[in-house]
């Protein structure tokens, strides 16, 4: 069989690739080509374009950029008729994936989403897209399945969280003998996963690193982006006591006491981790602005939007501030608070439905075009 798999972001990627090596269990035989980035291609898919390309943040930056993107639309098009593949498989990123979906659809192709559109945050309306342009869909958040069946009469899959085997199936690294062979001291560590995105991570770590000469205890250490080059994090790493880690963010996560994490999937890595957190988030004021007239939750992580409650302290915009973030820092490194919180992540492991999500997701979706 011939998959076309349409990923626009780094958790994409890693989800996609997952997806991809269960698919070819099922599928000895099966021809991969998507949009993605480097573990896509690692699993072996033919890339046709990585997702740094595609990635554009905020109302304001899509505005700027749509010349690039509409190009990026028709050559998709162009290139999944040349393909011809027997299911095309969108993993969320829906600006883009609901046009490619609308427009597979009139053309005759098995359509499958996998990873759903936050539609339940907003844009609510995009489900009458979804009902006509998508076959099938497999969530990966607890309330997703209410949300489409109970309350949009459209049937979907939950089949888990893929980050739980992520996750689990990485091999583990030695606290001590990882901090030696990267050079670093035995102080604890503070990660700081700041995105993935340029003027993101310039954003967040602007502010991040104003508290480091407050921790003098502890190492901070970067999450570099698979997306970025080590260069563009030089001008970060100048000062005393920041480092940088490439490509890791795992292996630091597993290994740190503590992390400030903006806004995204990487908050939900972090808890599963069970890593005390602060969450961040800074975009530019009218994107924001916007933003909050019509994103209609209590929460902006995951975390605690699949809790329904606050469990990790979120930093937004003007609360995202030097004197803010020192305080909550200080806050989730008290023992007690840590405790606490571990109690949190594993409630929160239990609500995603455990292990296997790729492996279930694949056998749904090899089945359904099988039978065509």
């Amino acid at each position: 069989m011939k998959y076309y798999l349409i990923a626009g972001e780094a958790s994409g990627d890693l989800h996609g690739a997952n997806l991809m090596k269960e698919l070819r269990k099922q599928d000895p035989e099966a021809s991969f080509r998507c949009w993605g980035g480097d573990l896509m291609q690692q699993a072996q898919g033919e890339l046709v374009k990585h997702y740094r390309d595609l990635a554009f943040m905020g109302f304001i930056e899509v505005i700027l950029n749509l010349g690039t993107i509409l190009k990026n639309i028709k050559l998709c098009k162009t290139d999944i008729a040349t393909f011809n593949p027997d299911v095309i498989i969108f993993i969320d990123y829906p600006g883009f994936n609901l046009r490619i979906a609308k427009w597979a659809k009139k053309r005759g192709y098995q359509t499958h989403y996998y990873i759903s559109p936050q539609i339940w945050a907003w844009k609510e309306g995009r489900i009458k897209d979804i009902k006509r342009d998508v076959d099938a869909m497999y969530v990966i958040l607890p309330f997703e399945k209410d949300f489409y069946e109970k309350k949009h009469d459209f049937p979907v899959h939950f089949v888990g969280h893929p980050l739980i085997d992520a996750i689990s199936n990485r091999k583990q690294v030695h606290p001590n003998v990882f901090k030696e062979e990267q050079g670093w001291d035995e102080r604890p560590i503070i990660a700081l996963l700041p995105g993935s995105r340029k003027q993101e991570i310039s954003k967040m770590l602007h502010v991040m690193l104003s508290i480091v000469e407050d921790f003098t205890d502890y190492q901070f250490v970067i999450a570099g982006a698979p997306s970025q080059e080590a260069a563009f994090y030089q001008p970060f790493i100048q000062r005393q006591n920041v480092h940088l880690l490439l490509n890791k963010t795992y292996d630091l996560l597993s290994i740190s006491e503590a992390a400030l994490v903006t806004s995204g999937t990487a908050t939900l890595e972090t808890a599963l981790f069970k890593i005390p957190q602060v969450v961040c988030y800074k975009g530019s004021r009218i994107s924001y602005e916007i933003a909050k007239r019509v994103i209609k939750l209590k929460y902006i992580s995951l975390v605690n939007l699949i809790l329904d409650k606050q469990v990790v302290t979120e930093l937004i915009q003007a609360q995202f501030n030097a004197k803010q973030l020192k305080t909550e820092l200080t806050h989730i490194l008290d023992p007690y608070v840590r405790a606490t919180l571990f109690l949190e992540y594993y409630d929160l492991e239990k609500k995603l439905g455990g292990k296997g999500a790729s492996e279930k997701t694949a056998q749904l979706i090899f089945e359904a075009i099988s039978k065509t």
